[in-house]
């Protein structure tokens, strides 16, 4: 299963920002307490978390990982000597805890729509197309690697202006016409909000209007999408991303999953913010939270066809051969403990149900990746070393922060 959306260093974050400030608490107040973090965030601090969350990844049954990669600058807002030091951090860490990456490192322009200007917090994301284009070209022979692929995060249509996105697309077309492009969008109702101000249009609308979309492009989240948005979006062949943990979490709402299926949408699953880091309870959430919008029950065909689905599709939207048990695709694969209790009996669908539904981390006996066992048992083979890091990490920036 890939896992195609990751902010890493927000693992660092997970449970620390479920007080209540103002009473009212949004994904907007909880951006604050994100920024916070993005800003002290060293590069060693950022490699520490990284691979600590890629060993929890691979132990819950992950076996790649697409990074939407924003935080490019130092705590001042400067370059580094070396402008991809924190991506390349990034791919230290996968190449640590033996996961495979699609490194995706974000554009990110303005602060919203109208080519607002970017706010202080900030500044560590910002780049003209120019000093982006430039990352790019220096983290692009780092990445042809079985292990490693290379895509581009326009972060969000209030982020990246109408000829900013054409702009980067062109770009990257000249130089690898193939590489996935994933893109933030309709996650929150004020976004589409503001985008029908500036554009006139809705979000998932104006995008299908103005960008070739094709299954190279991954739309993440689209939480807020209509009926006429989907039936646009669909044929394209675009998959969405959608991250239930991480959705519930800041409140988002809920994606219209059945209305998707039904129109032939591709689907794959992350979990973005890391607040709960587990394959089957994405999945399980992708229905029960339909369910709970519908009040019935299997509004998907079933757990087991989810998951394939979920598989394969997060391959693609990775562009790594990967999601599949097939002849020319990765050795990524995991093996499930068939006479453990929660799984015993009944055929490999059936199985998959149950892994989903009703499962729990010890039915997984092994975890391979590129055909190297990295979990045996539940256990990474680096898992005490990586730990020891990112608890010393956390420690540091724990007193930074008083």
């Amino acid at each position: 299963m890939p896992n195609v959306h990751s902010h890493a260093f927000q693992r660092a974050l997970a449970g620390r920002a479920e007080r209540s400030i103002t009473g009212d608490d949004s994904f907007w107040t909880w951006r604050q307490a994100m920024y916070g973090l993005a800003g002290r965030i060293t590069p060693d601090d950022l490699e520490a978390i990284a691979a600590q969350l890629y060993v929890e990844l691979l132990e819950a049954g992950y076996t790649a990982v697409g990074e939407f990669h924003y935080i490019h600058h130092d705590v001042d807002g400067r370059p580094y000597g070396r402008r991809s030091e924190m991506a390349q951090r990034l791919l230290a860490a996968a190449e640590a805890a033996g996961i495979g990456i699609t490194l995706l490192p974000v554009f990110y322009r303005w602060s919203n729509f109208g080519k607002a200007a970017p706010r202080p917090e900030q500044a560590r994301f910002i780049n003209d197309l120019d000093a982006f284009l430039e990352l790019i070209d220096e983290l692009a022979p780092l990445c042809r690697t079985p292990d490693r692929r290379l895509g581009i995060a326009p972060h969000s249509l209030r982020a990246v202006a109408a000829e900013d996105l054409r702009a980067v697309v062109a770009a990257l077309d000249e130089r690898d016409p193939d590489a996935p492009i994933h893109l933030h969008i309709a996650e929150q109702t004020g976004e589409v909000e503001a985008a029908f101000a500036a554009y006139g249009m809705r979000p998932v609308a104006w995008l299908v209007a103005h960008a070739q979309l094709s299954p190279r492009w991954c739309l993440v989240h689209a939480t807020h999408v209509n009926a006429a948005e989907i039936a646009a979006l669909a044929p394209s062949g675009a998959t969405v991303a959608i991250c239930p943990t991480t959705e519930a979490n800041l409140g988002d709402g809920i994606f219209p999953l059945g209305a998707w299926l039904a129109a032939g949408g591709a689907t794959a699953i992350g979990s973005d913010s890391h607040v709960s880091v587990d394959v089957g309870e994405e999945v399980r959430w992708l229905e029960y939270v339909q369910r709970l919008r519908r009040r019935r029950r299997t509004i998907t065909p079933s757990p087991e066809a989810l998951y394939v689905a979920a598989a394969r599709f997060g391959g693609r939207a990775l562009g790594r051969p990967v999601g599949t048990l097939a002849a020319g695709a990765r050795a990524d694969f995991v093996v499930l403990d068939a006479d453990d209790p929660a799984l015993t009996g009944g055929d490999l669908a059936t199985i998959l149900d149950r892994y989903v539904i009703a499962g729990r981390r010890s039915a997984l006996r092994a975890v391979f990746a590129g055909g190297v066992r990295v979990v045996e048992a539940g256990r990474h083979r680096r898992r005490d070393a990586i730990a020891q890091r990112y608890r010393r990490t956390l420690a540091k920036l724990a007193l930074a922060a008083k």
